[in-house]
């Protein structure tokens, strides 16, 4: 099982800054997830929000606005950026390509477009990277380009998980249903979790047999894999 850092070690650091991502090669995270948007002047940008009400106090929105305008209340990240960080030190991706957003498939078509001008180098430095979303038309978009798509889920209900060959559910659907867990462990899916901070929500992402677990606190995570006593049958 692979560990990802959730916006970087963002338990330590302001999330998704060069600082949390840079903490999270120091701690060891096999990885970083980041989530993606497009400004008004057409940048691909590492943030979670659709305005910057919650990390700045400043009510911009994300799409409304140029690069330099949100970078003149926060710390903003590219995804050109974040990708130079993750190939310097060999770190898989998960991104996720927010939805709904006035420019609708556009997000993907830019990441898409990045990611081919890089191509010769994200093979040379052997990292896998895997591209999420919550809109089950932006994995469509993204399983045609040929890198894995995660359908990210966050309810139980949800009935068209078949279709799909890597899941991302949230740790919350996991505690203590067994069911669900046996539901998504289907023979060559891969699954991916999100956000697992506790030793506790660890063991039930071991249960679940994920693949990947995305966590803020990358450090302790690994720690606890590696020194954990095997589990009970």
């Amino acid at each position: 099982m692979l560990i990802y850092a959730h916006r970087g070690a963002s338990a330590d650091f302001p999330e998704m800054s060069r600082a949390a991502y840079l903490a999270a090669v120091e701690q060891g995270a096999d990885g970083f997830e980041c989530d993606l948007r497009l400004t008004r002047d057409g940048y691909l940008i590492c943030f979670h929000d659709d305005d910057l009400m919650r990390i700045a106090g400043s009510p911009l929105v994300v799409a409304d606005s140029t690069l330099a305008e949100l970078r003149s209340h926060t710390e903003i990240l590219t995804f050109e950026e974040l990708l130079e960080i993750a190939l310097t030190h060999k770190k898989n991706l998960a991104l996720e390509t927010k939805h709904p957003v006035p420019t609708r498939g556009r997000v993907e078509d830019l990441l898409l477009s990045h990611l081919k001008a890089r191509r010769q180098e994200i093979t040379h430095s052997g990292i896998e990277i895997a591209i999420m979303s919550f809109s089950w038309w932006a994995v469509r978009r993204i399983r045609r380009s040929g890198y894995e798509s995660v359908y990210l889920i966050a309810h139980r209900w949800q009935r068209i998980l078949n279709r799909f060959e890597a899941i991302g559910p949230g740790i919350f659907l996991l505690r203590g249903d067994h069911g669900l867990s046996a539901k998504l462990r289907v023979k060559g899916r891969r699954l991916f979790i999100w956000t697992v901070n506790t030793i506790d929500d660890l063991e039930v992402a071991i249960r679940a047999e994920a693949d990947v677990v995305m966590s803020d606190r990358p450090g302790e995570m690994k720690a606890a894999l590696r020194s954990r006593e095997p589990l009970d049958s």
